[in-house]
This record gives structure tokens, sequence and C-alpha cells, in this order.
């Protein structure tokens, strides 16, 4: 009798994991989010003081930006998770090298982005793409 595998192999339960950690981020982008954090006008060089005649239209334009980019980053995780449990699991090449430009692509270009911008959240980011 010839069964299949029902097995789930670490790669598999690790691209999940690191799926839902992502899933996280989008969520917190798209409902946590503050529109500006202190590291936004840290590297602008500005206090917040001086952005206090743009900050209502600002604010509603990045709350909007944030939640639009929280549901890009949810969206790409969730097919992260689907390509994890389906052919990623199966140890297929193609599924494999769609895992790792995906990857590069989103969250480790968010990860250079705030190594580059000098980020309080770099290292937490850099730890999510290393996984």
């Amino acid at each position: 009798m010839n069964r299949k595998s029902t097995a789930w192999p670490p790669s598999s339960i690790v691209l999940i994991t690191a799926g839902i950690l992502l899933a996280g981020t989008g969520l917190y982008f798209m409902i946590l989010r503050p529109p500006l954090l202190p590291e936004d006008t840290r590297f602008m060089g500005m206090v917040t003081a001086q952005l206090d005649p743009l900050r209502p239209g600002l604010d509603a334009w990045l709350t909007q930006l944030f939640r639009v980019m929280g549901g890009y980053v949810l969206a790409t995780d969730v097919l992260a998770i689907a390509l994890a449990a389906t052919s990623f699991r199966q140890h297929s090449p193609v599924a494999a090298m769609g895992a790792l430009v995906g990857g590069a692509a989103s969250i480790g270009w968010m990860a250079v982005v705030n190594f580059t911008i000098n980020s309080d959240f770099k290292w937490v980011l850099l730890a999510m793409a290393l996984v």
C-alpha cells in the first residue's frame, strides 16, 4: 500500500511559524500602529511640534497608508501559511523558491530598510526575517 506521509516537515512548521509572526505584524500595522513613532521624527531630524500644523491631514493619511500596508503584510503571510501547508510541505522546488524570494522581498527588505533608518525595531525585524 502506498500511503502519503501526513508528517509535517520542520521546514513547513518553520514557515508557518514565520507566517503567523508576520501576520501579527500586519495586524499591528492595520490596527495599532500610530501614525508617527518617535523614531519617525528622529529620522526626519524634527521635533513633533514642528509637524503640529500638518498633523490632522498627515495623521489621517498615514493611518490609511499603514492600514493598506498592514493588509498587504497580512495577505502575504496568509499565502505563506497556505504555501507551507501545501506545496512547501511536499518539498516542491518551486514552492521553496517562492518562499525564499517572497521572504527576501517582504520581511527581508523591511529589515534592511529598518537598519538603514536606524529603527528602534530593526533587531526584532531581523530576527523575524531569520526565521
